[in-house]
């Protein structure tokens, strides 16, 4: 990946480093607890937290080369890191504000704070750290829906075919619950608060936004960057 300089490069391995062990540790660690602790034992690559760490971990090891090999990150790889880091941003705010109040002292284990906390923090730098190195236009900000939508299909195939994601459980979060008193497109007082529908449009929206907010961001520092090395950044815009 080029456009950057030597001592961003070592900063981004290290954040890209941190993200690899701990979404590897982490996984490991919830795959070996067990199956009756929550998404935990065989079934834990069946849970978007997972997933979105595994996803996050190769494309983050994959940047790795790119930026040690020189190559041109091209026009599709910095997309990709993109939804990545969305995907991986939607774990932890999800986990964090959503799934944690729920939990309660159970939510912060090792393995769940470093699935998610540690990996989409520094996952987050990373992105915003390389983002002076492409450009990536705001249309494509709709493709950050992408891995959600098909996570919620999965879900509710899951849900209608029985899978187990949990023992006795056919459903991977509370708000993917289709059977809940609050069904598709209900509200309770308590938990869920509304339908599974509601809240995968909810979820949706606030993925739009803060896809958004990040590339404005991601866009504010490469002006910087412009600012600071007009001749590199011109280099940069090139290969965009």
């Amino acid at each position: 990946m080029k456009g950057l300089s030597k001592a961003q490069k070592l900063i981004s391995f290290v954040l890209k480093c941190i993200v690899a062990v701990s979404a590897v540790t982490g996984t490991v660690m919830s795959a070996i607890a067990g199956s009756k602790s929550f998404m935990g034992g065989r079934r834990v690559f069946m849970y978007f937290t997972i997933q979105s760490n595994i996803a996050i971990a190769i494309i983050c090891i994959t940047g790795c080369i790119l930026m040690f090999t020189a190559r041109s990150a091209g026009r599709v790889w910095p997309v990709v890191k993109y939804v990545g880091t969305i995907a991986i941003t939607l774990t932890g705010v999800v986990f964090g504000f959503v799934l944690a109040p729920t939990l309660g002292a159970r939510a912060w284990t090792v393995p769940n704070t470093l699935t998610h906390l540690v990996v989409p923090v520094a996952a987050v730098l990373d992105f915003f750290l390389v983002s002076t190195a492409f450009e990536i236009k705001r249309i494509n900000t709709l493709f950050v829906i992408i891995p959600p939508v098909l996570y919620a299909i999965y879900a509710g195939i899951g849900y209608v075919l029985k899978w187990e994601f949990y023992e006795g459980t056919y459903y991977p979060y509370f708000f993917l619950n289709w059977g809940s008193p609050a069904g598709a497109f209900g509200f309770t007082k308590g938990l869920p608060f509304m339908g599974t529908a509601w809240w995968i449009l909810a979820l949706l929206v606030f993925l739009l936004v803060i896809g958004y907010i990040y590339l404005v961001i991601a866009g504010f520092i490469r002006r910087m960057a412009i600012g600071k090395d007009p001749d590199q950044a011109s280099g940069t815009r090139k290969r965009s």
